[in-house]
């Protein structure tokens, strides 16, 4: 990939935060539109739920072998494509005549949403060299992630008001074309110098292995956690785990990457990635049916009140890839874990009544909090990782992403609807309490992977692999 001008990475970073706007634009839009889906299409809450987990399994399933497939047959080519085959799942999505083909046509979205994130993201370290400037690019693009949850809930509200829910995916199409000419226009063709060899046994396990899981976690409320398909679904997840981790290790080229795993800092960000996705799903879902169903405010209504959490995200993100920059990952994700437990705690009490003044101040710290946790988990995935595998590198960190979004959706879920009896009212309020716990607890384990992979141990491990990948690798911070 050719060197490019202070303006054209500028450009190129421009370009590849679009297909983060858009993504995130859908994600918190469907969440706002969840009532009025259940209301029209008659879904029950696991198909609520299968219309969010569908898109982040699908999503999770794809995404490393997106990265891997970008670096082989070229960056551009895989980000245009998945542009298209977004576009296209979204413009199904508005004319779905009914819940089960609304939840197959999000999974063509999430196909192509696979291609779109961590080929940016690979596209944006090649592109991006220099440690420091690197991580105010990561920056940016977390602050990105926060400004689509500031326009998605006004923007959705106002859709599923005026014109109804179907719009909300509509709207995707004019952004995905305009982003797919701009790529064309400005970003350069980019793969790595030599392809590896495509795992699709690997690619298999891994899809097994969480769809396995999602669906034994989301049906088993209403099928009985002890019933024999539940307990078959959670053993077949097992056992393509069990035989996914000795395949990949064999592999000379594999899918699954298990060396990186050897940095503390990458296998930390793993993990809270996970955690803290896990805590932003279940609040968007158990947030959207409280201000909703519970409170009876209208979905445009409900985003607006939500909207000071995303105003602080989209502040705090590019506030976050700075201090990264000049003095490491600690301190963002301190705050990240501190602000997801407190504002969860905060939310942990909530009844019908509760004062608006309160669910805003726990609104606004949660999205403190999820602002400062995008950098760190970003920069921690690409640093110091050669070059030729950013792709594989940031798929990785973004699936982890999307197993959180599932686990989320899945678990919390179904903790919450398991207290209400799959009916909604003023029960869902009390019955909430227990999925805020959780949320809780997500922060908690931010907190404390954040300070245990942040130590000098733990970045000497980072060189290490660094060293053992790659003789030259992409200095690490």
């Amino acid at each position: 990939m050719p060197e490019l001008n202070h303006r054209r990475r500028q450009i190129v970073l421009a370009v590849c935060c679009l297909s983060l706007f858009i993504v995130g634009l859908d994600n918190t839009i469907v969440n706002l539109a969840l009532p009025a889906i259940q209301h029209d299409l008659g879904a029950s809450v696991s198909s609520l739920q299968w219309t969010i987990d569908a898109y982040t399994l699908v999503l999770a399933s794809l995404l490393m072998l997106a990265g891997s497939t970008a670096d082989r047959l070229g960056r551009r080519r895989t980000f245009q494509t998945g542009l298209v085959l977004f576009g296209l799942g979204s413009l199904l999505c508005g004319l779905a005549p009914n819940v089960g083909s609304l939840i197959v046509f999000r999974a063509v979205q999430a196909i192509g949403g696979s291609m779109l994130n961590p080929v940016a993201m690979s596209i944006i370290t090649n592109t991006f060299t220099e440690p420091r400037e690197r991580a105010r690019a990561i920056g940016v693009w977390g602050g990105v992630n926060g400004l689509s949850m500031a326009v998605g809930p006004v923007v959705g509200g106002a859709l599923v008001a005026s014109a109804g829910w179907r719009t909300i995916f509509w709207i995707n199409v004019p952004v995905v074309l305009a982003a797919v000419v701009l790529t064309a226009a400005f970003v350069p063709e980019s793969r790595a110098p030599r392809a590896r060899r495509l795992d699709p046994v690997g690619q298999l396990l891994v899809i097994v292995f969480l769809a396995g899981l999602t669906y034994g976690i989301i049906e088993g409320r209403d099928a009985g956690y002890g019933s024999p398909q539940i307990l078959a679904s959670f053993v077949v997840a097992l056992v393509a785990l069990a035989i996914l981790v000795p395949y990949e290790r064999r592999r000379a080229e594999p899918l699954l990457e298990l060396k990186f795993f050897r940095s503390l800092p990458f296998s930390g960000a793993t993990l809270i990635a996970i955690f803290a996705f896990a805590g932003l799903a279940g609040f968007l879902f158990v947030n959207t049916l409280y201000l909703q169903e519970s409170r009876g405010y209208s979905a445009l209504h409900a985003g607006l009140l939500t909207l000071p959490m995303a105003v602080v995200t989209a502040i705090a993100g590019p506030l976050s890839g700075r201090i990264v920059g000049t003095r490491g990952a600690r301190l963002p994700l301190a705050v990240a874990g501190t602000a997801v437990t407190v504002s969860a705690v905060l939310l942990s009490v909530i009844s019908v009544h509760t004062p608006l003044w309160w669910l805003v101040v726990a609104y606004v710290v949660f999205g403190l909090g999820f602002g400062m946790v995008n950098a760190p988990i970003t920069n921690a995935a690409v640093s110091g990782m050669p070059r030729a595998q950013a792709g594989v590198a940031a798929a990785i960190a973004s699936t982890s992403r999307q197993v959180g979004v599932s686990f989320g959706v899945a678990v919390i879920g179904a903790v919450v609807t398991a207290g209400v009896g799959g009916s909604f009212g003023e029960g869902l309020a009390e019955a909430s309490h227990a999925g805020w716990w959780i949320i809780a607890g997500c922060g908690v384990l931010v907190l404390g992977l954040g300070l245990a992979t942040t130590s000098r141990r733990a970045r000497a491990s980072a060189r290490r692999v660094a060293a053992d990948l790659d003789p030259e690798p992409v200095p690490a911070r």
